[in-house]
């Protein structure tokens, strides 16, 4: 059975992922491509490495007839995403890239992104669109919200410890490096190569990155009660990936064994050997998220190492990993090739 698919937002880097990814698809179909402001290019005027792909026009979100489409893709900028769709026939599956369903709670969505939730009655129906964790939700859902990037990153090193009751909750410190793309195409002084090629700045510094708000809903969901992990995300200069170093206090051998344990039937989550710490490099361009364990000299200590490339298994991966659980496919579908390297 072929799935008509439609993806919104195209022209985003995470748009542009998802064409990648459909590509070796052998059962996905994209039948419409919206873009506003490029609509009537074709996608290879966009984006020339996709040339090679027979693909449809961009277009408005208006001019796509949802009628013919299985599953749509909202890879749209945060606050786009609640009113669009809200207005969707109703046999349209969703996956939402973007923020507008990720907090349960409304009034968090408002807080952490200065907007007004316009979907709320939708709210309660959206299943939070980390897989390996909520992967019997996703299977039955109509709206699954993507994580955010970043916060998918620390996820996976922390969730099995917190589960285990393995750390102490309240010195959780994460120091976390990311690549460029993640701020996305549109044009920003602060992402000219001149003012990013030689330099590494931390942004939201304090507690005010917006992931936060993800991490405080699923951390404390997981141990009963308030959790607030220490957060500071780092831009560096490469085009795609995160790294994220988390300091902890526990057993660094029952940390490692307790991710080993969690992780060891996951097809997309590699735990590498004990004292071991994975590189960005190691998985660009893929869906695969690497992770390590190393002892600290002074005991009960541990640093936990997690990297996944941002625009893959932070996004469009994860994204078409959730979709093929939706459509009824295996999981891994489409996405079972090696990262690139060098």
């Amino acid at each position: 059975m072929t799935h008509k698919i439609a993806i919104l937002g195209a022209s985003g880097y995470t748009g542009a992922e998802l064409v990648r990814l459909i590509a070796t698809h052998p059962s996905m179909e994209v039948v419409a491509l919206s873009a506003d402001r490029k609509a009537g290019m074709e996608m290879a005027e966009v984006y020339p490495h996709l040339r090679h792909l027979d693909l449809p026009k961009l277009v408005t979100k208006e001019e796509i007839d949802f009628s013919a489409v299985d599953l749509c893709f909202a890879a749209l900028p945060h606050g786009l995403s609640q009113a669009l769709v809200r207005d969707l026939p109703e046999h349209v599956k969703v996956v939402d890239l973007g923020a507008d369903f990720r907090l349960r709670d409304p009034d968090d969505y408002s807080k952490w992104y200065g907007n007004e939730h316009v979907a709320k009655e939708l709210q309660p129906a959206a299943v939070y669109g980390l897989t390996e964790f909520y992967r019997d939700q996703i299977r039955g859902a109509r709206l699954v919200a993507g994580t955010g990037c970043n916060a998918a990153t620390v996820q996976f090193a922390l969730r099995p410890l917190i589960e285990e009751g393995l750390i102490d909750l309240d010195r959780i410190i994460c120091d976390l490096k990311n690549g460029v793309s993640g701020a996305g195409r549109s044009l920003k002084e602060n992402m000219l190569f001149a003012e990013r090629s030689t330099d590494v700045t931390g942004y939201a510094q304090g507690g005010k990155h917006r992931h936060l708000g993800e991490f405080d809903q699923e951390f404390s969901a997981i141990a009963g009660r308030k959790v607030e992990i220490m957060f500071t995300p780092h831009l560096v200069p490469v085009n795609r990936g995160i790294l994220a170093d988390c300091y902890v206090e526990g057993d660094p051998k029952a940390i490692h064994n307790a991710l080993v344990a969690r992780y060891e039937a996951e097809p997309f989550i590699e735990v590498l050997p004990f004292g071991q710490a994975p590189g960005m490099g190691h998985v660009m361009g893929s869906n695969f998220c690497h992770i390590g364990v190393i002892g600290d000299r002074v005991p009960g200590r541990a640093l936990v190492v997690a990297t996944l490339d941002n625009l893959c298994k932070g996004s469009s991966g994860q994204a078409m990993q959730n979709a093929n659980l939706m459509l009824g496919e295996d999981e891994t579908t489409g996405l079972m090739l090696a990262p690139v390297f060098p």
